[in-house]
């Protein structure tokens, strides 16, 4: 069978890790239209770039990393980190990097995805680039794209008329935000945004400008760091530091096999513990807006007054919650002025607000996220020519995230509701790409041409959806990324429950809830039976005696006496 991965983030690396190891005679190409593997961490580059959970929390369950430098992993580690992986299962002899999906389109008397691709052409050159397009067919597809690839401009009037450095914290134009920051010393800077991006990106920003003009719209609730309390148990740290730094002693401690599991093992039960918080009314989450609005006042003594203006009324994770080592600390310094207004034009010299005030600005940067609607840039054009695009209207419909009816043979890693508001994001990925893979080794085993899940279970799963939010704090008034950047709206970027929960929900697929198209002109669902005859029994190859192997044997437990 010819599998397509879309994308060389985690999803589709761990596709590329897996699919091989389940799936026997497996044809696989994994397409990325960066330069390099990571997804979102290969093409964040801004000042500040961080993991915002812990790191030991924040890798694959079989590739463990001992050498995290702190608590919340810089960008550039998690890239190698991903290179490393990458290199070490020699994914490499799949990859087809700076190969951008232009089109995808079902062929439903043959059951294969037709798919074009942009790349650069062989004779293309920095002073004369040129692209090329090329097709590729696949009997099954899987999209990694994932819901925060695609970053967009604020619409700002006057925007891009800007005179002076105008960026976007996700196309930061240096490898080395250092590097390229060096000469902005005596420079007046400002950030437009106050999501994940700018708060990781303020404190890292201020010492290396003169003045710093922090523009800010909405409230957000800043956590303190996630699981200090059981990291300062564990590692007899100081329970104050904001982002922990691993000490050559405590890396000398990971190298240790049983400790480090254990160590492993409480961050992600204590972090799986959260779920409750999410829920309205919750014990737990009144607790956190306590234990919060307690935390940033004390942060913000030096002003207090920003305070009132960046402390919401709405509940802690309606957004979505950034611990941000180090931000509120770096609005009270003195090169430091935060803004909390609307922007009314930007002109050619800095902005102006509403109240007419003018900041004179020499580079201006919009920390504004992504476009999160999952309307993707591409056409994927299913059965009877209708895209996913118009399916995805007016909101995302999908049967737990995985797939949707009307485009056979395409699957989601991190689609639309499959992102986790408390717990392990990592674990997620990994139980979609099992889940995937059962229906290739599915329709490769019983010789299907195409696997469909049927409308009526998309139908159900949405219904399920509109029933779990409302008793959540993510149907509050607040502009989250997870409403699509609205106030109000549809949930469609998470999950409706704990990451254990999605875990358990993908461990074991309801085929019943899918329809089946067999190849040729067969009938008989038994077809793939074939002649009695297993593979190495007809050709007397291989382990005749696989169920003896460690592997499959399954010693049951023996009661104690």
């Amino acid at each position: 069978m010819k599998v397509i991965v879309i994308g060389a983030g985690y999803s589709g690396i761990t596709a590329g890790i897996r699919f091989p190891q389940r799936i026997k005679n497996i044809d696989l190409t994994i397409y990325e239209k960066n330069a390099g593997v990571g997804g979102t961490w290969y093409s964040n580059r801004y000042p500040g770039l961080s993991c915002d959970a812990p790191s030991h929390c924040y890798q694959l369950t079989f590739e463990a990393n001992t050498e995290w430098s702190s608590f919340y992993a810089p960008g550039p580690e998690i890239r190698a980190h991903v290179q490393r992986i990458t290199d070490k299962y020699q994914l490499m002899r799949y990859i087809k990097l700076q190969h951008e999906l232009i089109h995808a389109r079902y062929d439903e008397k043959e059951g294969k995805w037709y798919l074009k691709f942009r790349r650069p052409a062989v004779d293309s050159t920095a002073e004369h680039p040129r692209m090329e397009e090329i097709e590729d067919v696949a009997d099954f597809v899987l999209c990694c794209a994932g819901g925060i690839s695609r970053w967009s401009w604020p619409n700002i009037e006057g925007l891009h008329d800007f005179k002076g450095k105008l960026m976007h914290s996700a196309g930061w134009d240096t490898d080395d935000w250092r590097e390229g920051a060096k000469d902005w010393k005596d420079k007046k800077v400002g950030v437009i945004g106050v999501g994940s991006s700018a708060i990781q990106m303020v404190p890292a920003l201020q010492p290396y400008v003169g003045h710093l003009y922090n523009f800010v719209r909405g409230k957000t609730w800043l956590a303190t760091p996630f699981l200090t309390e059981k990291l300062s148990e564990m590692m007899k740290r100081d329970p104050e530091a904001a982002n922990y730094s691993f000490s050559d002693e405590d890396r000398q401690a990971f190298k240790d096999p049983i400790f480090y599991k254990e160590f492993r093992r409480e961050l992600e039960e204590e972090l799986n513990s959260n779920h409750s918080s999410t829920i309205q009314g919750s014990e737990k989450e009144a607790q956190a807006r306590k234990a919060f609005r307690e935390d940033m006042l004390k942060r913000l003594e030096k002003k207090p007054w920003i305070a009132d203006h960046i402390t919401p009324d709405f509940p802690v994770t309606c957004r979505r919650l950034t611990p941000g080592p180090g931000y509120l600390e770096a609005l009270t310094e003195d090169n430091v002025d935060f803004v909390p207004k609307d922007i009314k034009r930007v002109t050619p010299t800095g902005l102006e607000t509403p109240d007419g005030q003018h900041y004179d600005l020499d580079i201006l940067i919009c920390a504004t996220g992504y476009d999160t609607d999952f309307q993707y840039p591409f056409p994927v054009i299913g059965r009877g020519g209708r895209t996913l695009q118009d399916r995805y209207k007016p909101h995302p419909e999908t049967y737990l995230s995985l797939c949707t009816d009307g485009f056979p043979n395409w699957f989601n890693s991190l689609g639309p509701n499959s992102i986790i508001g408390a717990g392990s994001l990592l674990i997620i990925i990994e139980r979609a790409i099992e889940y995937a893979a059962a229906a290739v080794l599915k329709m490769q085993r019983e010789r299907l041409k195409s696997i469909e899940v049927k409308k009526e279970a998309v139908a159900d799963f949405d219904q399920y959806l509109e029933h779990y939010f409302p008793k959540t704090v993510y149907s509050a008034k607040c502009r989250s990324w997870y409403k699509v950047g609205k106030v109000e709206g549809r949930v469609v970027g998470l999950w409706p429950g704990s990451s254990l929960h999605a875990a358990r929900a993908f461990e074991r697929p309801r085929w019943e809830d899918y329809n089946y198209e067999y190849l040729g002109d067969v009938k008989n669902r038994f077809h793939w039976l074939g002649n009695g005859y297993t593979y190495n029994e007809k050709h007397m190859v291989g382990d005749r005696a696989w169920y003896l192997s460690d592997e499959e044997v399954d010693f049951p437990p023996v009661p104690v006496t």
